[in-house]
């Protein structure tokens, strides 16, 4: 007999007990690191993990792996991966996961090395990343989100700074009037893909910046986006002042004493955070007007060792970038004399200049003491180039600010342009990444299959037909149009709380999984025009209501809380969605966000954009249309001027527009009427002898050769580098 009479067997067992034990804490570890990673976000066998864990979570708590990790105690989560083909298929994210992060064959460390020890600092009010995040308002947030998970991708040298908005951007609801309501909802960073940014003694950073002349505490997060940080400055601290304490507290909330002081814990506190974080940035990248401030943070710190005003702005001009997306003068911040001397009068000793001569640099005509501070002029100052988000909007910018550069010509205002785009993974819906996938001919993607979808040669194949087959696309639609009508019948269920039998008969019959479906979703400001397709209603109802040709609409979108210009625009879709003859064939989802935003892009058929032009500086959502086989149906303005060939969407009007504001609806009204019936419905309609429409699809065919990878965030981060970031 062995010694303490043992048999042999035993022993064994319970060293691999053991072994297993420790793999599996080690699992459980790493699952919680993914967590608070928004890698996940665009890695679609990361998602099935973390919805398999707890499909309800998953599906209640906006998709946050980070909520549902928590729904689970250590117990079950351990339990769960002792399941040999769940712990597989977690094991191979994992592996894609460190496989990323690791990479060392990026396309920045080819073209770009030298960011990667002096990294781009990107400022930006917000950022969208997620609808587990909603810190941001609109289209700005989105496209700076994208814009770090592509320098992310592309392995880029990059830091973001925004602010953490503790009750974020507000939840709509609409009432019995069918006015929008507005609510908000308090975030816990526990339960979010954040993560608390430290000091050396293991405790939060605390940095200080003044503001009205007070010192002002604040604490950072840090947002991972795969391989780069974005860090989201937080004043809620105890230490404040309740009015300094409820600075971070909304996006875009309160009165311009409000936005004043927003901006400066943006731009001088961001800066200062860097400064603690030991980071040297090489360049500083100003989204929008809101972080303009950073430069006179970065003059203060050259005053302060020993240069005079003019070299100190001299100077930070050499450092600051500036990206301009408002094509209209009332829509740049705007800040009175006595505001400045209320949030910003500590600028005046820190930079040992006086009032006037702070405000002139905010001035187009520094002489005119009755102008205003204007945050896009001490930006466009401070910068050594800036540019604007299209082509079109680059040349009207120019024109608006020429009387900052009036030595030159217009065409000579040192304003270029760099075109917008998304994050082609990033917007997928699931059912089209497997799709894509497949075709890839991946059954288990690379960690960086991202990348290989961002190659304009992936997408080159897409006309021919043994890639791809008319019959795959014609299915892959049907599927995506059924799936978003169902989303939105359980949607507008849950908007009308209501519960009899009757009702739910009738929701399950509301819209049509055959029908045309045109989606319309965006921020509801005026000059995006949503109810223009409406003007000629009793056609239009002749047309959804055709039994052979029938379309639908399907409406989304907020108005700002103090906009109630926009909110009679939504009570007015709504109203006819529920009162008039297009009941049943038009429907508004409320509480837009990323989530409906990507059930819409995927599942409509057209997407429809009709801003009075040219006050769409780009837009970005009908470039998330593409990879899933929807049209575009768009003004001539923005991205879509540049996109559109004839071939792979429709244009309503031509590359011109009337100066009369009234004259112009009058035609883009007529244009858009005569091109939805003149040419997309009759293309969408036409069928061969197996039902499938080959015209329609040859367009959803050009529209992935020609658009997809040109306006992808990948395309737009590079020539960022090439032309802005690396140059000096």
């Amino acid at each position: 007999m062995l010694p303490h009479g043992r048999g042999c067997c035993p022993e064994p067992r319970k060293t691999q007990v053991v072994n297993t034990q420790n793999q599996v804490d080690v699992t459980v570890a790493a699952l919680n690191r993914l967590a608070r990673n928004l890698w996940w976000t665009w890695n679609q066998d990361a998602q099935d993990v973390f919805e398999e864990l707890s499909p309800r979570a998953w599906r209640y708590l906006y998709h946050n792996a980070v909520a549902v990790l928590r729904e689970l105690s250590d117990e079950e989560l351990r339990v769960r991966l002792l399941d040999e083909e769940f712990n597989r298929r977690v094991q191979g994210v994992l592996r894609q996961f460190e496989a990323y992060l690791g990479a060392t064959d990026t396309w920045a460390a080819v073209n770009a090395s030298r960011l990667a020890k002096r990294p781009v600092a990107y400022f930006s009010a917000e950022f969208g990343f997620h609808e587990t995040l909603p810190i941001a308002a609109g289209g700005l947030g989105m496209l700076a989100g994208d814009h770090a998970k592509s320098a992310s991708d592309l392995g880029l040298g990059f830091i973001g700074i925004s602010l953490f908005y503790r009750e974020g951007y507000f939840q709509q609801a609409i009432n019995a009037e069918n006015w929008q309501t507005e609510y908000y909802s308090q975030l816990d960073p526990q339960n979010l893909p954040l993560e608390p940014v430290l000091g050396d003694d293991g405790q939060p950073l605390v940095c200080t910046v003044e503001i009205a002349a007070e010192p002002v505490s604040f604490r950072a997060w840090v947002a991972n986006v795969g391989r780069c940080p974005v860090y989201l400055l937080d004043a809620n601290l105890p230490t404040n002042q309740p009015h300094f304490r409820d600075l971070t507290q909304h996006v875009y909330g309160g009165d311009d004493s409000t936005r004043i002081m927003q901006e400066i814990l943006l731009g001088a506190g961001g800066v200062r955070l860097l400064r603690r974080l030991g980071v040297e940035p090489s360049v500083y990248h100003m989204n929008e007007g809101h972080a303009a401030f950073l430069a006179l943070e970065l003059m203060r710190e050259r005053i302060a060792e020993g240069a005079g005003f003019e070299a100190a702005l001299a100077g930070v001009k050499q450092q600051c970038l500036f990206t301009t997306h408002t094509p209209v003068p009332a829509g740049h911040d705007r800040f009175s004399r006595e505001l400045m001397d209320y949030g910003a009068r500590h600028f005046y000793r820190q930079l040992g200049v006086s009032a006037g001569e702070l405000m002139a640099l905010g001035r187009v005509d520094p002489d005119d003491a009755n102008e205003t501070f204007c945050m896009t002029v001490l930006a466009l100052k401070a910068a050594r180039a800036a540019n604007g988000v299209s082509e079109l909007h680059g040349q009207i910018s120019r024109e608006m600010w020429h009387g900052l550069f009036p030595d030159g010509t217009v065409d000579e205002v040192p304003i270029g342009h760099v075109t917008n785009g998304i994050h082609l993974a990033g917007w997928m819906k699931g059912p089209v990444r497997k799709f894509w996938r497949r075709k890839l001919g991946q059954a288990e993607p690379a960690a960086d299959w991202a990348m290989e979808l961002a190659k304009p040669e992936f997408w080159a194949r897409m006309e021919e037909a043994s890639f791809v087959s008319d019959e795959e696309l014609w299915a892959l639609r049907y599927r995506l149009r059924r799936e978003l009508i169902e989303f939105a019948r359980r949607r507008l269920q849950d908007q009308e709380h209501r519960s009899e039998p009757s009702d739910f008969i009738a929701f399950d019959h509301l819209l049509n999984p055959a029908a045309l479906t045109i989606g319309f979703a965006r921020r509801f400001a005026t000059y995006k025009r949503a109810p223009l397709v409406f003007d000629h209603f009793d056609k239009l109802v002749g047309l959804a209501r055709d039994l052979q040709r029938p379309v639908q609409f399907v409406f989304a979108g907020k108005a700002h809380p103090r906009d109630d210009e926009g909110k009679r625009l939504i009570q007015k879709i709504i109203h006819m969605s529920r009162h008039s003859k297009l009941s049943g064939h038009l429907v508004f989802l409320e509480n837009y966000d990323v989530h409906v935003a990507r059930q819409m892009v995927s599942g409509c058929d057209v997407w429809l954009n009709n801003p009075r032009r040219p006050l769409e500086a780009s837009g970005t959502s009908g470039m998330k249309a593409t990879c899933h086989g929807c049209l575009n149906l768009s003004i001539l303005d923005g991205w879509w001027r540049e996109g559109y060939d004839g071939t792979n969407g429709f244009a309503i009007g031509g590359d011109e527009h009337p100066d009369s504001v009234d004259e112009q609806d009058r035609l883009d009204s007529e244009n858009l009427y005569k091109v939805l019936s003149g040419e997309l419905i009759p293309c969408f309609y036409d069928r061969d002898e197996s039902g499938i429409p080959r015209a329609w699809i040859e367009k959803i065919r050009r529209a992935m050769v020609t658009l997809a990878t040109q306006y992808d965030t990948t395309r737009m981060v590079r020539e960022y580098t090439q032309k802005y970031y690396l140059p000096e």
